[in-house]
């Protein structure tokens, strides 16, 4: 076992969920599919107690993610989910929405990411994607790059996480050499 694979005994370590939906024999998106200029809007993921103390439990022990007390006098003013976390909750997000279904050849990483608001349990998070750019690969022509800002938004409306960077996506149609 991984030692970032939670022990079968721990009940508080987070479970994974399966996909949403099952996944395709094939990807249904492509790189063709992601326009400069396109938004997408999804997600409606609910923040728990148990899962913010468990994800702080495993990778970010610092008081205000475990304890109420601790949280209270931080200034959070009360417990909230690490940062990473909320980062996680966004990638699950991504992947029901679209990247399980893609064509998705990873990601040659984030530009930038900020945590604007703390994310607190009761919290629900929707996201909003804009496709910033889209160009095919210099060097790998079977292969189109996708910028985009993502931002995660709680139930009031407030942006609580912005960030910008890159996907890599199979191209449906590779142009002839």
């Amino acid at each position: 076992m991984s030692p970032f694979t939670p022990a079968p005994s721990d009940p508080a370590a987070p479970q994974p969920k399966p996909p949403s939906s099952p996944i395709p024999p094939g990807p249904r998106l492509f790189w063709e599919d992601f326009p400069a200029g396109q938004r997408r809007e999804f997600g409606a993921m609910p923040v728990s107690r148990d899962a913010v103390i468990a994800f702080a439990r495993q990778f970010d022990p610092q008081p205000f993610h475990l304890d109420d007390e601790a949280a209270a006098a931080s200034l959070f003013g009360r417990l909230s989910a690490s940062g990473w976390h909320t980062c996680a909750m966004a990638m699950r997000m991504m992947c029901d929405e679209y990247l399980l279904d893609a064509a998705s050849l990873g990601s040659p990483g984030i530009d930038s990411l900020r945590w604007l608001k703390p994310v607190h349990p009761g919290d629900t998070l929707r996201m909003r994607m804009d496709v910033l750019e889209a160009r095919p690969m210099n060097s790998k022509p079977h292969v189109g790059l996708v910028r985009s800002r993502w931002e995660l938004h709680n139930q009031h409306g407030d942006t609580v996480l912005a960030m910008e960077g890159w996907g890599m996506f199979r191209r449906r149609e590779v142009p002839a050499p």
